[in-house]
């Protein structure tokens, strides 16, 4: 019997309904001859609800304790799904996610996995179970709980995808596919009937909120094929898989849009070696994820450095670089949260010049000014005042193409 990897999101298992209409297409894919392991998140906005119950106790929590609180929502939506699957009259066991072996780091709130014991899930298979597990969660070597960071049961799926060698994995969302752009934004947004690793990666790490990016860094380092599908209605999704010629002639795929990163900019910091790789190197043994750089030398002996960070990230990056700052000599810090990034990513750009100059075009007849710049040989990113961003994503979709046709 093939064995299919899946994963229901919150907004598929949001309330009893949801529940026992996610259950009845799991038992339905288990009738037609199928091994199924079933990844949950917690159920609908429960995360974003334990975080604000946590911020009003402390503004800013220890972060085990936010992996304590926070690895309870899956551990509810499983337990949930497993009953309604033995309701249908089928046999399911519920698991957590250090209950299958699933080996992190130590770092709380955004871990990385380090090892999966599939033995349990293979003997829960073996005995003829579907097998619920709960996703966004592992334990390190000292049993301690960690959670691998917001959208983090993507990776849990593909993960034992990978280890158990399943035939697919299979991602259901609250859409039906990945799209050229968010269908809110861009009513005219068309469905892609497949994308490449690269390209989901950098959408996924630029704001488009279907995939985790570390779940599809997985699934191109071990070729895991991932399909996107609606949980709620049938069609064949989209699928991620390798980069193919065919693909190369599409210049642009997708435009994407974070409005979740502020930019802190320290001022007047001494031009001299070393002093930038001082800063970051805080900022990295704080764990925290540094996105676009940009450095601005002015005309005395100092240059001002800015850069971008998670929003959720903000308070303790504001800590931590204005210690380094004091360290390096440096004025002032300052932040500003009201910034929106817009991206543009297509395999297609490697061998298609004039991307750079139709993106800056149609921001520049909007008249919506561009703060940062960055690129890749897959994207262009540029950072423009938070209350342009939905029209700068409009404005770049349209000057492409994008939409339906």
């Amino acid at each position: 019997m093939k064995l299919i990897v899946q994963k229901y999101g919150g907004s598929s298992v949001a309330d009893v309904a949801r529940i026992e209409r996610v259950a009845k297409r799991i038992v339905a894919r288990k009738r037609r001859g199928f091994r199924l392991v079933v990844v949950v998140s917690a159920l609908g906005d429960t995360t974003d609800e334990l975080i604000a119950l946590a911020r009003k106790i402390c503004p800013e929590p220890e972060e085990r304790e936010m992996d304590m609180l926070l690895s309870t929502g899956e551990q509810v939506s499983v337990a949930l799904l497993a009953m309604a699957i033995h309701r249908l009259g089928e046999k399911a066991v519920s698991f957590t996610g250090p209950q299958v072996g699933i080996i992190t780091d130590q770092f709380h709130t955004k871990a990385r996995i380090l090892d999966i014991n599939t033995e349990r899930i293979r003997k829960a298979l073996g005995q003829g179970n579907i097998v619920i597990v709960a996703g966004f969660q592992g334990k390190t070597l000292g049993g301690e709980i960690t959670t691998l960071g917001r959208g983090g049961s993507d990776l849990t799926a593909v993960a034992l995808a990978k280890v158990l060698k399943a035939k697919a994995c299979e991602i259901y969302t609250d859409v039906d596919g990945i799209y050229t752009a968010d269908p809110r934004i861009c009513p005219d947004a068309r469905k892609l009937d497949q994308v490449s690793y690269d390209e989901i990666l950098e959408l996924a790490s630029l704001g488009a909120k279907v995939m985790h990016s570390r779940s599809v860094e997985v699934g191109k380092k071990f070729n895991v094929p991932i399909r996107v599908l609606h949980s709620r209605r049938n069609g064949e999704g989209t699928l991620i898989t390798k980069e193919n010629r065919k693909m190369e002639e599409v210049v642009v795929s997708g435009v994407a849009l974070n409005e979740e990163e502020a930019k802190v900019t320290i001022f007047k910091v001494p031009d001299r070696p070393g002093v930038a790789a001082k800063v970051f190197k805080r900022l990295a043994d704080a764990n925290i994820n540094v996105d676009m750089i940009i450095q601005n030398k002015t005309e005395t002996k100092s240059t001002d450095l800015s850069f971008t960070v998670s929003k959720s990230d903000l308070p303790k990056t504001l800590r931590v670089v204005r210690e380094a700052a004091r360290a390096v000599g440096a004025a002032h810090v300052g932040c500003d949260e009201n910034i929106a990034k817009v991206s543009v990513v297509g395999v297609g750009m490697r061998s298609h010049s004039g991307v750079a100059s139709k993106t800056f075009g149609a921001l520049a007849k909007r008249k919506i000014n561009i703060e940062m710049i960055s690129t890749s040989e897959i994207k262009i990113s540029c950072v423009v005042d938070g209350k342009k961003g939905k029209e700068a994503v409009r404005a770049i979709h349209k000057e492409f193409g994008l939409g339906k046709k």
